[in-house]
């Protein structure tokens, strides 16, 4: 390929994540954990000092939707080999 070719569309698709993450990776998983869990926090204190009934449903699950993505985020880590290669 030279410089004034037009570069391929080609993507490589993964069935299933990789068993090993890189630091990179393992650095950002921990980020978006961090997220997620300052956000269910958030979601709880929300719900806890709501007095309307339907605000502080939609409180509740907004919490339990971020205690999800936590837990995935978890397992995900939890079923890499090895924990993270630089």
């Amino acid at each position: 390929m030279n410089l004034f070719s037009e570069p391929k569309n080609e993507q490589m698709l993964y069935p299933e994540p990789p068993k090993m993450i890189s630091t990179k990776d393992f650095l950002y998983y921990k980020d978006m954990m961090s997220w997620n869990l300052s956000a269910a926090k958030k979601m709880n204190w929300a719900s806890q000092n709501c007095q309307l009934p339907d605000l502080k449903k939609e409180f509740e699950a907004a919490e339990q939707m971020h205690v999800n993505h936590y837990d995935e985020l978890l397992k995900t880590l939890q079923q890499s080999e090895g924990g993270p290669v630089s």
